[in-house]
């Protein structure tokens, strides 16, 4: 609707122009000028908004896809938790028919089936859990991080784990292993977070393009060194901002991770960047697997 006001302004401001322009006076003439210019900006300003919500959209669906992708794996386990159920109940069935087993051998099965739903119940309750805190941490993240733009700092949920995935252009100059200011006040926000989420661990990812570094740079061979001192350099930083140190591991990717594999400035771009996973603990459910 606002952009058919706008179109239909500009041709009335246009027509009124044509028709008048041997008698306005410049009054009137810089008024129209100033009305032209305003309607420029009120379209400039929802390209801007139709842009953004275009991308929160593709944020939503793709955080959606990955509820999803989860979900299916935890349904799958479920069902080989059910067949496993149904086979042992059968085959408890079929021994008793032919063996005539003793009250204190079915006991023993019933017990064991028991045992069996139990853990599942509790497999589920501990998955339902682990969704549960991956969304809070995310918002928790989100809300922190608020401040900074999209194209450079980005947030999403893949395979049950949060990923904070910051541009180089937020963190570090060309070839440089210095984190800039606003790329350290970024950092010690997440930290704010992580500090109290003591029950997720935290792996910094360095990320280059596959453009060698300039030969001679001191204290670096190729961009094995420069994604791993970077990593380091971001590690240390959240250590002392007071994320606990044994929960932070650093570690370089190079240049064989690429989000775009196309050689132009744009994809390389994207392609310099540092990715902070954080992946909630689940000693509890890894406890229960190993006793199935």
């Amino acid at each position: 609707m606002r952009k058919h006001l706008f179109k239909a302004s500009i041709l009335l401001l246009a027509g009124s122009m044509s028709l008048s322009s041997c008698v306005v006076s410049k009054k009137k003439y810089d008024d129209l000028m100033a009305r032209k210019n305003s309607l420029e900006v009120d379209k400039a300003g929802l390209q801007q908004e139709k842009s953004t919500l275009e991308q929160q959209k593709a944020d939503l669906e793709a955080a959606k896809a990955s509820l999803e992708e989860e979900r299916a794996k935890l349904e799958q386990q479920k069902r080989e938790y059910e067949e496993s159920l149904a086979k042992a109940l059968k085959e408890g069935k079929s021994l008793g028919e032919s063996l005539n087993m003793s009250k204190s051998q079915i006991d023993r099965l019933n017990a064991d089936l028991k045992a069996r739903e139990a853990r599942l119940a509790e497999l589920q309750r501990i998955l339902d859990e682990k969704d549960a805190a991956v969304a809070n941490l995310r918002n928790r993240v989100s809300k922190a991080l608020l401040g900074f733009n999209d194209k450079d700092l980005t947030i999403d949920v893949r395979n049950g784990k949060v990923y904070v995935s910051l541009a180089e252009q937020l963190l570090f100059n060309s070839g440089s292993t210095k984190v800039d200011p606003k790329g350290v006040d970024a950092l010690r926000k997440l930290a704010s977070v992580l500090k109290e989420q003591q029950d997720v661990n935290v792996l910094v990812e360095g990320h280059t393009d596959d453009v060698p570094i300039a030969r001679g740079t001191v204290g670096m061979q190729d961009n094995w060194d420069l994604s791993v001192l970077r990593a380091t350099e971001i590690t240390r930083i959240l250590a002392n901002a007071g994320v606990d140190p044994t929960r932070v591991t650093p570690s370089g990717r190079s240049k064989y991770v690429p989000l775009d594999e196309a050689k132009t400035k744009e994809a390389r771009q994207k392609n310099r960047r540092t990715e902070i996973i954080l992946t909630p603990k689940l000693d509890e459910l890894f406890k229960i697997l190993e006793t199935t």
